[in-house]
């Protein structure tokens, strides 16, 4: 793209006398330098369209269409290269061997390049066509860096569905009893009447023998009957943590711990959901349960820490119902 707008500033207007020629002046070429400005605009064409595309979620099959606009834009701008080098840059071979660097030669070089744009004649409309090309494709390039996160409205990342009383149901809707939890079993649950798609309603649940247990201090009524409740949502990369590893040979394998099968983060149930092993750099936030009159499970508060992976100031703040 840099050569593209340098193009447009290679012959500045300046009328050299013959004797003074390096290269010989080239025809004037109209037709290709409306070309080269047309494939220059349709490729920012391409590149707004992927910003467009990009913002509007609803739009289907989206990543085909990032592939087909970005990679259309890029072939375009790579025709206006080989259009402008082409036919309007005036060139010669040379057979000679490349001379010693020298003040004179720099000065010559110098005026090959100025002489070699002769032949266009749009060079502020050309100029302009590149620049638009260029800042479209940046712009393209940049606008991605936004599914980091939002960089200022952070508050949703804290917001949680889950409330003292809340009950945890199945996906069916069903309230889970705590007779029904077994222990060496793994159970997803998600708050009552609250949007299951929200990143804080899943949670897992397990069952672990009173003297596995080894909570925090400040945690130490959170499992009741030895019932424990996490945060579904690993705090490495946003996986879900879908494997639950009980150990088979007691005397030989460790405890039982919670596992992300996409980066292997394991986190033990028994203390609270500190990590084991694998890349997270924090343990899993714990929601506090309670069993009511009924025998239901059900939530004692909300979690222990914002759900999620890390971000900035994720140690510091709390998360909100």
């Amino acid at each position: 793209m840099a050569a593209i707008l340098a193009l447009g500033f290679l012959h500045r207007g300046r009328r050299d006398s013959p004797e003074r020629r390096i290269v010989e002046p080239g025809s004037k070429q109209p037709g290709a330098e409306l070309a080269v400005i047309l494939l220059l605009l349709a490729a920012a064409a391409c590149a707004v369209a992927f910003v467009v595309i990009y913002a509007i979620d609803s739009w289907g099959n989206r990543t085909q269409w990032f592939g087909l606009s970005l990679g259309v834009s890029l072939g375009f701008i790579a025709a206006a290269l080989i259009v402008a080098s082409k036919t309007l840059v005036v060139s010669e071979e040379l057979e000679e061997d490349y001379p010693a660097v020298d003040p004179e030669e720099e000065e010559r070089v110098a005026g090959i390049l100025e002489q070699s744009g002769s032949r266009i004649t749009r060079k502020r409309l050309l100029s302009g066509a590149a620049a638009a090309a260029g800042a479209a494709l940046g712009a393209a390039l940049i606008v991605p860096a936004a599914s980091f996160g939002p960089a200022l409205d952070t508050a949703s990342l804290y917001s949680s569905p889950w409330r003292r009383n809340r009950r945890l149901v199945d996906e069916y809707g069903q309230p889970y009893r705590a007779d029904q939890i077994e222990e060496e079993t793994f159970y997803t649950a998600y708050p009552e009447a609250a949007d299951r798609d929200e990143l804080a309603a899943p949670v897992v649940v397990v069952r672990l023998k009173s003297n596995e247990l080894e909570m925090p201090s400040d945690r130490r009524g959170w499992a009741p009957q030895g019932i424990v409740a996490y945060s579904k949502i690993c705090t490495h990369a946003g996986c879900a943590v879908a494997l639950y590893r009980t150990p088979k040979f007691p005397e030989a394998e460790p405890g039982p711990a919670l596992v992300c099968p996409c980066h292997y983060s394991t986190f033990n149930p028994a203390d609270g959901g500190s990590v084991e092993f694998g890349p997270a750099g924090r343990g899993l936030p714990q929601l506090p349960l309670l069993i009511d009159s009924a025998g239901e499970l059900r939530a004692a508060g909300n979690f222990s820490a914002p759900v999620g992976p890390s971000f900035w100031g994720v140690r510091t703040r709390r998360p909100s119902a």
